[in-house]
């Protein structure tokens, strides 16, 4: 019974299809042929239409050699896997990336709210704000200088956190709303520099 619900599943995974093409055309702001371009280099790299976040990372590592991608690798998957269910359609992939790549600022700002969001509670607290630009150090900033390095780069990155984390909230209540976001990020231009390593980093 075990092996024949393996094989089910392989199976199901085999034959996912994403939405139609007029769908997704709706849904991004893609062409039909660049939909079309995308799924062919989608498939290529994975043939069974899915991907699940240990070949989403290793895929992400070699664009960054040098950095530890490990920690934003998964924090960028849980922000593409919309549904939560541990892998990323071909759908999920080009919804996330027409919002970043052709979206309004509003609604690039949307998703890098997402991203911050790590458990999904609709704000964004300091330990979360911490963790990613943690994240975004350690894929960037990894020099391989060694324990004193690591400790630097540790209290830098946690100190860019809190700077930013102070910017954003508002109220001063420690936690950041997607208002207090979308309109502090919109009035500071440091601020859209300092979310805008997202485009240098995707």
């Amino acid at each position: 019974f075990a092996d024949d619900h393996v094989e089910e599943v392989e199976v199901a995974m085999v034959r996912y299809q994403p939405e139609r093409i007029e769908e997704l055309c709706r849904s991004t702001k893609f062409t039909r042929q660049e939909l079309k371009y995308m799924y062919q280099g989608f498939k290529q790299v994975c043939p069974t239409g899915v991907v699940h976040e240990n070949t989403f990372r290793d895929i992400y590592a070699q664009f960054f050699p040098q950095g530890d991608v490990s920690q934003y690798a998964h924090y960028l998957f849980q922000a593409f896997d919309q549904d939560h269910n541990g892998t990323i359609t071909f759908q999920d992939f080009v919804v996330g990336l027409s919002a970043l790549s052709r979206g309004a600022p509003v609604e690039k700002l949307r998703w890098a709210f997402q991203l911050y969001d790590i458990n999904g509670d609709g704000c964004i607290s300091r330990d979360e704000m911490q963790e990613i630009i943690a994240s975004v150090h350690s894929l960037v900033g990894n020099t391989g200088g060694g324990s004193a390095q690591e400790d630097h780069e540790f209290y830098s990155a946690r100190d860019h956190a809190n700077r930013v984390f102070q910017k954003l909230d508002l109220n001063q209540d420690g936690i950041v709303t997607f208002d207090e976001f979308i309109e502090t990020c919109l009035k500071d231009e440091n601020i859209m520099k300092s979310l805008a390593i997202l485009d240098t980093v995707l």
